[in-house]
């Protein structure tokens, strides 16, 4: 069982930067695939980046490559995803998933990210 909790959403100006953090509960924490997800207002949950369980291997949407960087403590149970030069199409709320092979999906209770112009 992985409970994840998601912090540092807010109100930024566009041009502006924040950090987001999922803080996860649990021993097994290194053994998952960290990803952020987003949702804004009357669209469909995607893929924003992801990282492999060592860390080695990122990925990312291509509306947030260049622009962003996500990366993992393992050793705080905390994966973060640095944004840059914010947009008002950022403008979502920011879940943290956990994934693993022969688990479930774990998903947070998400974060507000607002981005005004």
């Amino acid at each position: 069982q992985v409970q994840l909790v998601e912090s540092g959403g807010g109100l930024v100006q566009a041009g502006g930067s924040l950090r987001l953090s999922c803080a996860a509960s649990g021993r097994t924490f290194g053994t998952y695939a960290m990803g952020w997800f987003r949702q804004a207002p009357g669209k469909e949950r995607e893929f924003v980046a992801a990282i492999s369980w060592s860390g080695y291997s990122t990925y990312y949407a291509d509306s947030v490559k260049g622009r962003s960087t996500i990366s993992r403590d393992n050793a705080k149970n905390t994966v973060y995803l640095q944004m840059n030069s914010l947009k008002p199409e950022d403008t979502a709320v920011y879940y943290c998933n956990a994934y693993r092979v022969g688990d479930r999906n774990y998903w947070g209770q998400g974060t507000q990210v607002t981005v005004s112009l």
